[in-house]
């Protein structure tokens, strides 16, 4: 049975950051609408986060919903600081809930070996004839789990799906410190040496849409690529001017740290996301994981070494990553075998980041072009 995915995005808190994650996971499937309006009326901000969505996580466990459980444990994780213990504590429990949901299923969980550790994958077998085998990641911020939804609806409709987790993400970072790279086409190596495929297609998700395309630059098994949110680079958004400013800043690493710390103190926001970025990047200063982020750019996507059909799908008004890295996308492939593009608007419910309001349209529109490019 196809999973069904809820179609609009609710507005149900002030702050963008925290409305956005709220309906993310709704939108995913995992969050009812009457929860995520009873959550955004009581969370007054990032501070207070955490225990409201570990006392739902509590609720939904005396209902015996251990997958609903699961995810809110998820979501007091989110916003938990990287030095706060109750952050392994609280993923540690999403994992526990969440495997303890699917059953025996969750013995397709697999390891993949990779560097100083593993990447952690999950299998989905077609069902029918299988039409493709297309892998899965996200971006900065997701974990493999997520994805579980969307893998049944894919493997519905003939497609095996695997998905997984790279360095920076889930497990491969919390359990064996492989913390975030850019060269993306070495852990898409790993997963398909380790699952013996010569061919598959490709899905990244956030910032997983810049890795997709890098690892397809250097990865010829990789024939059909779909990128779900466009972060091409985050540089090139800001006029030519402003672009000479902020590399002139950057030469000041003392004083620019200095600034970043002052933004920390103030504004909780600033304090989650560069504390986040330090995180994943194992770095120990703002700078430091400025400069890795900033390694994401125009010449290290590689998109002229791209030659396979190429799927790009955006948001019209994602607050995330703008509108106008789609284009410049775009204009960047030149030699993909072929290129189509999709901007979601307002009508189609899915103009936010990574179509979150309308998955399932994002879905079936991947579906319909893996079909129309086998």
């Amino acid at each position: 049975m196809k999973q069904i995915f809820p179609v609009g995005y609710h507005k149900v808190h002030p702050l963008k950051i925290i409305d956005y994650q709220l309906n993310r996971w709704h939108s995913m499937g995992f969050y009812n609408l009457s929860d995520i309006k009873k959550l955004g009326a009581t969370i007054r901000g990032l501070d207070d986060w955490k225990a409201r969505m570990i006392e739902m996580a509590g609720h939904k466990l005396e209902q015996k919903s251990l997958m609903e459980a699961a995810m809110y444990y998820r979501g007091a994780e989110f916003f938990t600081a990287p030095d706060d213990a109750d952050k392994l504590r609280l993923y540690e429990k999403f994992r526990r809930f969440f495997y303890q949901s699917i059953g025996e299923e969750s013995e397709q969980c697999e390891y993949v070996p990779y560097a100083t550790g593993f990447l952690p994958a999950m299998r989905f077998k077609a069902v029918g004839k299988k039409l493709d085998t297309l892998l899965i990641f996200g971006g900065f911020d997701s974990f493999m789990e997520e994805f579980y939804h969307m893998a049944h609806y894919l493997a519905a409709q003939g497609i095996e799906v695997i998905y997984f987790e790279g360095p920076g993400q889930g497990e491969t970072l919390k359990d064996y410190g492989l913390h975030m790279i850019y060269e993306w086409e070495k852990p898409t190596k790993a997963v398909l040496d380790y699952f013996q495929l010569e061919e598959a297609s490709l899905l990244g998700i956030s910032m997983g849409g810049w890795w997709c395309i890098r690892a397809a630059a250097f990865e010829p098994r990789i024939k059909r690529v779909i990128a779900l949110g466009v972060a091409y680079d985050y540089m090139e958004v800001l006029p030519p001017l402003g672009q000479k400013i902020i590399r002139f800043l950057m030469q000041f690493k003392g004083f620019m740290n200095a600034m970043a710390r002052i933004k920390m103190k103030f504004i909780p926001q600033e304090r989650w996301s560069i504390n986040n970025l330090m995180y994943l990047t194992g770095t120990q200063n703002p700078m430091d994981a400025s400069e890795a982020i900033l390694k994401m750019n125009k010449d290290n996507i590689s998109s002229e070494f791209v030659r396979q059909d190429v799927l790009l799908l955006s948001g019209a008004k994602d607050h995330f990553i703008p509108v106008k890295m789609h284009h410049l996308q775009m204009q960047a492939l030149k030699n993909a075998r072929s290129l189509e593009g999709h901007i979601f608007t307002n009508k189609d419910a899915a103009e936010d980041h990574c179509m979150v309001g309308n998955i399932g349209l994002a879905l079936d529109t991947i579906l319909h072009w893996i079909k129309n490019h086998l």
